[in-house]
């Protein structure tokens, strides 16, 4: 048991916590409600998203946003490794079809929104990219991951909400 206290023991601690999350007054508030066309088609309605055993992530990018386009990958191989983890992207690109860029870029199968004239963006207070928000069971935000995590943080902020939300 001494050893175990000293070098720690992987069952004798509970989950690990969340990375620390990065500024944003929308941390421990409820995820504003949105209701958007998604570029492959279909809508996707955030409170529907957010329902009881459901953690989301939403992750605005754009294609002019060389952090971003470089954590694409790992958030789609996270999308398949993690099927009812509920994953959107919010494109802040200026058209469309530059959206559709970075959705056919890294093959993306999680929906992807283009916010025309960034008004989900301002409603979410989205200042700096890349910038990704976990929400609990709950519907609330309860991790924000800009440009200053390391790249395993929003993997981490996942584990550590999934184990802790009821």
């Amino acid at each position: 048991m001494l050893l175990c206290a000293a070098l720690g023991c992987a069952h004798a601690t509970g989950p690990a916590p969340p990375p620390a999350s990065s500024r944003s007054r929308l941390l421990n508030e409820p995820l504003p409600t949105f209701r958007r066309p998604t570029l492959q088609g279909g809508t996707f309605d955030s409170a529907a998203a957010t329902g009881p055993g459901q953690v989301v992530v939403v992750d605005f990018f754009a294609a002019y946003c060389k952090p971003c386009q470089r954590a694409l990958p790992a958030l789609e191989a996270l999308h398949r490794r993690q099927p009812g983890l509920t994953i959107v992207g919010v494109s802040l690109d200026d058209t469309p079809d530059n959206a559709w860029k970075s959705v056919r870029r890294h093959r993306l199968t999680f929906p992807v929104i283009h916010d025309a004239g960034n008004v989900l963006a301002g409603r979410m207070r989205v200042t700096e990219l890349p910038i990704s928000f976990v929400i609990d069971r709950g519907g609330r935000v309860r991790w924000v991951g800009g440009p200053d995590q390391p790249d395993d943080a929003l993997e981490r902020a996942i584990a550590a909400i999934t184990t802790a939300s009821p």
